[in-house]
Parts: C-alpha cells; structure tokens; sequence
C-alpha cells in the first residue's frame, strides 16, 4: 500500500466504508495491513459529503489528509504535506497534483494556472496538470488535499450538495468555505498522488452523459458559487453562465459552438445545465430563506427572555 511507503509515518489511517459496500468489507477482514494504525468508520448514508464528514469527526490528530481508493499517493506525500504547514501558520489547507492514469496513458500535460475563481464564476481546476512553484490558489481538488486541523474544527463538506456518489464540486465548496475564514490554501505540484479514474457506481459515469448526473453538477457549481460571490458578482456569474458557460455547464454560447459536433447531446446538454441552474438558485433561496427564518426566531426568543 501507498500509504506503508511514506517516509513520513502515518499516524492514524481512517476508512469510510458505507455499510452495503461487501467488497471492502470483505478486502478489509482479508487483506487489512496489521501495520498501520487503521480505524474503519462505517456509514450508512450514501455519498461522498456523508463519508467525508464521519471521517473528520474521526481525526484526532493536527493535520488530515484526504485522497480516493482510486488513488496512491507518492512516498514523500505526506512529508511534503507536512513541510508546508510547518513553514507558515497562515496555511489552512494544502494540495497538489494528481496524475492521471486512463490504463496504460498517463496525462502529461501542464499548466501553470490552477485552482483559481475567476472574478465573474468560472472555475479554473487543471489541479491534474499543474506546474511550477507551490502558490496560493482558491481550491484544492478532493484526491489530494489535506487541512490543518484547528482551521476545519467548525466546518463540514456541504449536506444540500446532490449526487448518490461522487457529489461533483464538494471539495470546492469546502475549500472556499475555509478560504472565506481567512486562511491560505497552497498548492504543490510536489505534492503528488497517481490517480486512476475507477468506475463510479452511481448516475455520475464520468465520461458517459447522464442528464441526472449533469443536472446535479450544474447544481452543485451554482449553489456553491452564489453561497461564495457577493452580490454583484452573483448577478454577474449567472448572466455570464446562461449567455456563455463551459463545456461543463453549458450556457449559449457554448451550445452553438458544441451543436456542430455533438448535434442532439449539445442541446441535451444545454437543456441538462438551465435545470440545474435553475435548481442551484432555488437551494440557494430555499436555504437563504430557512436560515432567515431561523435567525428570526432566535431573537425573538432572546427578546422574550
């Protein structure tokens, strides 16, 4: 295993298991390393953001680093990880690249621009082929990235997110959620896992269009940006995701470039994306408005005291 290759010792290795999932279970009670400090957390909800939050109420030491069973993380991770947050107090959160393998083809691409929220809502990830110098970005992607303790003790990964499985976006929703509190998030390219996509077993099939699957992304992007973005730039994100959008969350524009090539999927697509769209507005409002309400109560109840 990845993890017993660490030059720096792993201290407590956690393990979200969902209750019906019998092949790890059964991979656990067979094949589980006896020389690793290993806890199994079970949870009986489905999704990721449930699995993320029983693990980190399971944590008890300083830093927590988090990664998929897709992935293997290279065996001066945890060192690096550790590098960093002993340089500089301010550091929240830290993550790097993951190299992805799609069978027998590693990508190997670069960029020098990662993780970054652009001034009017696009999304920039390239988490998976960034270079260069470890810098500050604004999130860090699920497969590789780790927290310092202290700085998440009040936080959870988003339960109003939507997806049986994957949960598209809850790392970035998190990660700005804790950017928001004023700590630095870095990302290192040193900082390394080799990620290979495995199937999900959910509506998500990563390269398979799933109109339930691509509404819940969309959703989870909007819902995510809005409860981030202040008022002006809300307004300018979603002008700017109907006219225009990304191959990801079609707006206008980008049907038309798309219809050419995809012909009726473009159009599925862009139908797929104003749904969710759409939908991540209303949680927002829904959730805008419960909070309100319970704000109300509160002082009300503070008053009658």
């Amino acid at each position: 295993m990845a993890l017993q290759a660490q030059t720096k010792p792993v201290d407590q290795v956690i393990v979200v298991v969902r209750d019906t999932d019998t092949q790890t279970w059964q991979f656990l009670d067979q094949s589980s390393p006896h020389n690793l400090p290993l806890q199994i957390v079970k949870v009986t909800v489905p999704g990721m953001v449930a699995a993320l939050n029983a693990g980190l109420v399971a944590v008890e030491g300083d830093i927590v680093s988090l990664t998929d069973d897709d992935a293997a993380p290279h065996p001066d991770w945890l060192e690096r990880i550790n590098a960093h947050f002993i340089s500089n107090s301010c550091i929240g959160g830290v993550g790097g690249r993951d190299w992805v393998h799609q069978g027998d083809k590693l990508e190997n691409d670069s960029r020098k621009i990662v993780g970054k929220l652009q001034w009017f809502g696009r999304m920039i990830g390239n988490h998976h082929q960034g270079v260069g110098a470890a810098r500050k970005v604004d999130v860090l992607k699920g497969v590789n990235m780790s927290f310092r303790h202290i700085a998440i003790r009040q936080l959870r990964f988003d339960e109003r997110l939507r997806g049986t499985g994957a949960q598209v976006h809850c790392d970035m929703a998190f990660s700005l959620a804790l950017k928001q509190t004023g700590w630095d998030l870095i990302y290192d390219p040193q900082v390394a896992v080799n990620h290979y996509p495995a199937q999900r077993f959910d509506e998500d099939q990563r390269n398979n269009f799933n109109d339930i699957a691509f509404i819940n992304s969309v959703h989870n992007e909007t819902l995510v940006l809005l409860e981030y973005l202040p008022p002006l730039r809300q307004f300018i994100f979603l002008i700017w995701a109907i006219l225009v959008g990304t191959r990801d969350s079609l707006g206008l524009v980008q049907w038309l470039r798309l219809l050419p090539s995809q012909g009726q999927l473009a159009s599925k697509k862009c139908l797929a994306s104003c749904r969710g769209r759409w939908q991540g507005w209303q949680t927002y409002n829904n959730s805008k408005t419960k909070m309100t309400l319970g704000d109300s109560l509160t002082n009300c109840k503070i008053q009658d005291i």
